[in-house]
C-alpha cells in the first residue's frame, strides 16, 4: 500500500467512517477539476454499497456559479453558512476573488482551525494563496500560471510536483493530479485494491503520489521536456530558471556540461529549434501568463522576462501569438476592463 502522508492520514478515514467534502467554486471554475475529484469517490461509494463520502457544492453567496465552460452550478450552501467539513477545495481560475474578502477569507481560515483541510485544485491555487493559508507551505503549481503565480506570491515556496500534502492543506496542479489525490482517499477508505479498482474503472493508467513531477510541453514536438535527451532537458529547466536575466546558449552548455555546438546540434535534433529560439518561446509564455493573469505594466512585464523595454517583448510576441499584449489582455484579462492604468 502507498504510504499517504499527512493531512490526509489524519482524516481517520476508514469504512465506517463517513467524510464530508465541499467545494468552493468561482466564476469560471474548470469543471473537470470538479468532476475529477467526485467521479472515483462516487465509484468507490458505489463498490462499496454506501456512501462513505459525501460533498456539497459551495459558492461564496449560495447563488449558482457558472464554470468555464459556461455549465451553471447550483450551489448547495453560502460559504457563511458551512459548519464542518473534512475537506474543502477551492476550485477557480487564477483571478478568483471573492467579493467580500474580509469575510470570506475569514471563514476559510475558521475552517482550517477547526480541522478542515482546506485544499485547491489548478487555478484554486490563487484564492488560496490570497486567504493566507499557504503562508510558509510549499505548494504545487500548475506548470501554466507557475510564473503569474511567482509574481504575485514570491514569498511563497512553490513546486511541479503534481500533488503536495501540506501540514493543514493539499494543492494539486490540475485536473488529473486531483484524480490521483481523490484515488489516495479511496485507498485509505477501501484499500490499494479498491483504489486499483476504481483507477481501472475510469481507464486511468497510473496513480501518481506526492513527489511525483508534472509533464511540461517541449514546444512544437510531440514530446515532453523530461522525455528529452538529459542535456536537452537540463537546458529547458535552465531556461524555466532564467527568465529575468536570460543565459547565453554558451553558459547553458557549460552548466549542463557539454560545448556550445554540441547543445546546438542536441537541441535541433530534439525540439526542430535552435536553444536560443526556444529561450525565447520559454520567455514569451512566461510573457503571456503575466499579461493575462496579473495587472502588472507592460513594462514590469518585459523585465520579468529578460526584455529591457516591452517595444522589442512585444514585437516577438505579435510575432508568436498573432496578437499585441494589449490585445490578448483587452481580451483575457477581466482585470483590464476596470483598470485600464495597468496596460502600461
Amino acid at each position: 500500500m502507498h504510504q499517504i502522508s499527512a493531512p490526509l492520514s489524519e482524516l481517520g478515514i476508514d469504512q465506517n467512517s463517513q467524510i464530508t467534502l465541499g467545494f468552493l467554486v468561482f466564476e469560471g471554475f474548470p469543471m473537470a477539476c470538479l468532476t475529477s475529484v467526485i467521479e472515483p469517490l462516487r465509484a468507490a461509494n458505489e463498490i462499496a454499497g454506501r456512501d462513505v463520502f459525501r460533498w456539497q457544492v459551495i459558492s461564496e453567496t449560495g447563488e449558482s456559479t457558472s464554470s468555464s465552460a459556461q455549465i451553471p452550478f447550483q450551489a448547495d450552501l453560502a460559504l457563511c453558512d458551512v459548519q464542518r467539513l473534512d475537506m474543502l477545495f477551492l476550485l477557480s481560475e487564477p483571478d478568483g476573488k471573492f467579493a467580500n474578502p474580509h469575510a470570506s477569507n475569514g471563514r476559510l481560515r475558521f475552517l482550517a482551525r477547526h480541522g478542515t483541510c482546506v485544499s485547491a485544485v489548478s487555478g484554486g491555487i490563487f484564492p488560496l494563496a490570497r486567504s493566507g493559508l499557504l503562508d510558509r507551505q510549499t505548494c504545487s503549481v500548475h506548470w501554466c500560471y507557475r510564473t503569474a503565480f511567482e509574481a504575485e506570491f514570491p514569498e511563497l515556496e512553490t513546486t511541479d510536483d503534481v500533488i503536495v500534502l501540506g501540514k493543514n492543506c493539499c494543492t494539486a496542479s490540475g485536473a488529473a493530479a486531483a484524480f490521483d489525490l481523490s484515488l489516495h482517499l479511496v485507498e485509505l477508505a477501501f484499500g490499494e485494491a479498491a483504489m486499483t479498482e476504481v483507477a481501472c474503472w475510469f481507464q486511468h493508467p497510473s496513480i501518481r503520489s506526492p513527489g511525483v513531477r508534472q509533464k511540461t510541453p517541449a514546444f512544437q514536438t510531440d514530446d515532453v521536456a523530461d522525455h528529452m535527451p538529459d542535456m536537452v532537458s537540463k537546458a529547458i529547466q535552465l531556461f524555466s530558471d532564467n527568465l529575468e536575466f536570460p543565459l547565453t546558449t554558451r553558459e547553458v552548455a557549460r552548466r549542463v556540461g557539454v560545448s556550445a555546438r554540441h547543445l546546438e546540434r542536441s537541441f535541433r535534433q530534439a525540439t526542430g529549434q535552435s536553444p536560443g529560439g526556444y529561450y525565447r518561446l520559454v520567455r514569451l509564455r512566461a510573457a503571456r501568463q503575466l499579461v493575462i493573469y496579473t495587472q502588472d505594466p507592460l513594462t514590469s512585464i518585459a523585465h520579468a522576462v529578460g526584455y529591457t523595454n516591452p517595444t522589442s517583448m512585444s514585437r516577438n510576441y505579435v510575432e508568436h501569438f498573432g496578437s499585441s499584449p494589449r490585445q490578448d489582455r483587452q481580451d483575457h484579462n477581466r482585470f483590464r476592463v476596470r483598470r485600464d492604468t495597468h496596460l502600461n
